[in-house]
């Protein structure tokens, strides 16, 4: 114990220099450059995901399709397109897709769906037949017969025609009158002895004669009323029996040029059924496609016959195998396509089925369609029209805003296409937990997780694949030069130190490549065959120098006593705690000073940045655990009697995390026990109520960043960082830290409880309870003890005074009412 003379164990808590990092041995990798190794067929370390999505893309059934999780830069869409693209290309080629003419209902165009390389042919084949109807009608309708035919018709109206007029005549002779055709119809004149009467000569007959004339007159008009109608019904047959005429000589034109593509395309009753109607609208159309003017025929193919283009949707493309879509900007319209509209003179908009175009679902069904998850949910529409079509198994294409009611203008409702194929949603795991949380439709329908995990096990067959895997990327990218084994040994470092763990490796393989690319540029800089070691370093000093300049500028600032940390002596109720930030990409420790007064009083402890709201929940947690920490220590035979505040000095963020709370007990122990710390060492590490400490994040950022502080203001041999013991697996630290920790300038410290890290501290025992119950007086804890006391026996006594004050007060009252009563 202390009080018997002994030393604290302090120096038994020192980390020797060869924990404070991993290395890797060159020799023992087993080559001299990369180029050596095979480049691996896959992603490294990655076994639980690739089988997820395995099972995931290979299941034929509802519902199985993937949600691929994990951060960026860890592999993933490597991963899917090498796995998608050996999936795809044992799979059939997809259907081909076309939109045709509806000559029914114009705006519902029909949907088509042919085997592949069937709708490039059906499309050409219908472009081929109606040049073929352009040319051919018009020779139909100029031939000799043809022509002969219409005289004969000609013929046979005019002599019907002449007849009935004839017959009429001999019938208006009879009633004594005689017809004239005139341009403005038929008019009757009375006639009398071979001459035709005038009004006045009518006017001079007899009334008796008159009646008889007009008699016969109106029997007369009945006649030519008759014949009238009659020369109608002739023309009318006539007319029907060129119609007649026209449709044998255009179904004659027509039916041998449609007549092979209903042999070709006999097997799908979809496209005969349409081209019955194509025959009919052709026959319908004849009399105005058999004489196109010369000067009319460019327009006419552009839009005449735009009725019987086909519009092939999903075909263009060819390829073995089913196709894999990447849809990087999931909008609605990118996602399901589109109508468009084209405008005309009087600012009027058109469409028609030519003006469908297709989405990512059209040319991904068949295959697989990848799909980032954030971005699909911060487009409107893009999410719920995704779930719908994968219930329904069919796509749909429609205006989103015909849903708002917004638009209330006429257009096109297309049939549906039917949709099989495969979605895998990439994003980061919260999502993926809140979507299965919160919709219930997101569990049916993404019933696979692939779970990409960011570190891997360090064992030498991972080893060996995380360099096979960069030396595949030289080769993708053509440009790479190899890595000689002390280069790759440098770089795997580096993959510990990005897992945090010197046991793993890290899974941030788009990090380690971009490293990589880096190195080859500074070896190529300097006309090098192979990236060593140094390029390597260079490539991450440069990744660090270029990100550091927030860094620096706080480190300056404290140099300058600006933001005031003390680096040397000893202080009593302070202490330095350690941070991370993280600004960008870039993360980077640094040192805060954090202070505690205590006082007699019944506040309990004070924590300053949660009274100003800027203190996180977790960071008061932190509090109230040193408060539970008291009580566990000191509490258990009287009630804790003081006041308290702590707060981090010149801090003017918010802060949150429990990592200081150790730091913060350090501090208010000290100023409770009027003990001095040691300034000149940096405190993290999270406490629960029993003292034990426990570990943080960001380790050897904090080490680094006070480490950097101390340099700057000159290493004195007695600074260091006290960590928690937990965390000694995951230090990678900067070999400048390391060769300063082997000299003897600086020092790093692994406790496992309170009292290993006030012993370092303080340079005196904690102590422990004696048989007595007591701490050891001139321990820290004894201290800690014997001034709790001291603050419960002042804050008895101030009751007591107050009492008694309380009294003094309210017995001269009582004696006055006594005398008010007495002399009443």
């Amino acid at each position: 114990s202390a009080e018997e003379g002994e030393m604290p164990r302090a120096d038994e808590l020192r980390l020797a220099p060869e924990r404070l990092r991993r290395r890797y041995d060159p020799e023992r990798l087993g080559f001299r450059t990369t180029a050596e190794l095979e480049p691996l067929e896959g992603l490294a370390g990655q076994d639980r995901a690739l089988a997820a999505l395995h099972l995931g893309l290979g299941l034929e059934a509802p519902g199985y399709n993937v949600y691929a999780a994990g951060p960026p830069g860890i592999g993933k869409q490597t991963a899917l397109r090498r796995l998608l693209s050996e999936l795809a290309a044992g799979r059939p080629e997809p259907p081909d897709v076309c939109y045709v003419n509806n000559f029914r209902d114009p705006y519902a165009p029909r949907a088509l769906v042919l085997p592949n390389g069937q709708g490039r042919r059906f499309r050409e084949d219908m472009r081929a037949a109606m040049e073929d109807v352009l040319s051919e009608l018009p020779r139909a309708f100029d031939s000799e017969e043809y022509r002969a035919a219409i005289v004969e018709i000609g013929k046979a109206l005019d002599a019907k025609r002449t007849e009935l007029l004839r017959e009429l005549d001999r019938k208006a002779a009879a009633a004594e009158h005689k017809i004239k055709i005139t341009p403005v119809g038929i008019v009757m004149t009375p006639v009398r002895d071979g001459k035709e009467l005038d009004e006045k000569d009518i006017e001079a007959l007899p009334e008796d004669e008159r009646q008889r004339l007009q008699g016969k007159a109106e029997a007369l008009e009945a006649e030519i009323r008759k014949t009238l109608r009659d020369v109608r019904i002739a023309e009318a047959a006539a007319k029907k029996t060129r119609a007649d005429l026209d449709r044998e000589v255009a179904l004659y034109a027509v039916g041998h040029l449609l007549g092979d593509l209903f042999e070709r395309y006999a097997d799908f009753p979809e496209v005969t059924a349409y081209l019955e109607e194509v025959r009919e609208a052709l026959l319908e159309r004849a009399g105005e496609l058999r004489a196109v003017p010369p000067e009319k025929l460019a327009l006419l193919r552009r839009k005449g016959l735009r009725d019987f283009e086909v519009n092939l949707l999903v075909g263009e493309a060819e390829g073995a195998g089913a196709p894999v879509v990447l849809e990087l900007n999931p909008s609605y319209v990118n996602l399901f396509g589109k109508i468009e509209k084209e405008g005309e003179l009087g600012g009027v908009f058109s469409t028609d089925f030519t003006m469908i175009r297709p989405g990512s679902l059209h040319r991904a069904n068949g295959g697989y369609l990848v799909l980032p998850a954030v971005d699909l949910l911060r487009n409107p529409f893009s999410y719920d029209a995704l779930k719908r079509t994968l219930r329904a198994g069919e796509i749909v294409i429609e205006d989103p805003t015909e849903r708002l009611g917004l638009v209330s203008t006429k257009s096109l409702r297309p049939d549906p296409v039917p949709l099989d194929l495969k979605v895998v949603l990439v994003g980061p795991p919260l999502t993926y937990y809140l979507l299965y949380a919160y919709d219930p439709d997101f569990r049916e329908l993404f019933k696979v997780k692939a779970d990409f995990d960011v570190q891997l096990d360090a064992g030498e067959e991972r080893v060996r694949d995380v360099l096979r895997f960069l030396r595949g990327l030289s080769e993708v990218e053509g440009c790479g030069l190899p890595l000689d084994a002390p280069a790759a040994a440098r770089l795997l470092e580096h993959s510990t130190r990005l897992a945090g763990d010197q046991e793993r490796l890290s899974g941030l393989f788009g990090v380690l490549c971009d490293v990589v690319r880096e190195a080859t540029f500074w070896a190529k800089e300097e006309g090098a065959a192979t990236v060593g070691r140094p390029h390597v370093e260079k490539a991450l000093e440069q990744r660090r120098y270029r990100d550091a300049l927030v860094e620096e500028r706080i480190r300056e600032r404290i140099v300058e006593d600006v933001l005031r940390i003390a680096t040397e002596g000893e202080a009593v109720g302070q202490v330095n705690g350690l941070a991370v930030s993280q600004l960008g990409g870039h993360r980077f420790g640094r040192p805060s000073r954090i202070s505690a007064s205590v006082g007699v009083g019944r506040e309990g402890i004070v924590d300053i940045e949660r009274k100003v709201e800027l203190g996180g929940p977790i960071h008061s947690k932190g509090v109230l655990i040193l408060q539970g920490y008291l009580l566990h220590t000191f509490g258990a035979e009287r009630p804790l009697s003081l006041s308290a505040t702590l707060a981090f000095e010149q801090s003017y963020d918010e802060i949150d995390g429990d990592s200081a709370s150790s730091a913060e007990l350090y501090a208010l122990l000290s100023a409770l026990g009027r003990v001095p710390l040691a300034q000149g060492i940096a405190v993290t590490g999270a406490i629960d109520q029993r003292g034990r400490v426990q570990a943080v994040g960001g380790i050897n950022e904090k080490i680094e960043g006070f480490f950097a502080v101390c340099r700057a203001k000159g290493l004195t041999g007695e600074q260091g960082v006290l960590i928690p013991r937990s965390n000694a697996r995951h230090l990678m630290l900067a070999d400048e830290v390391v060769e300063a920790v082997s000299a003897g300038r600086f020092h790093v410290w692994a406790v496992e409880d309170v009292a290993e890290g006030l012993a370092v501290l303080t340079g005196l025992e904690a102590g422990e309870r004696g048989l007595d119950g007591r701490f050891p007086p001139t321990s820290v804890l004894g201290r800690v003890e014997q001034r709790l006391a001291a603050f419960a026996e002042r804050l008895a006594e101030a009751d007591e005074d107050e009492e008694a004050g309380a009294r003094a007060l309210v017995l001269p009252r009582e004696r006055a009412a006594e005398r008010a009563e007495e002399g009443a």
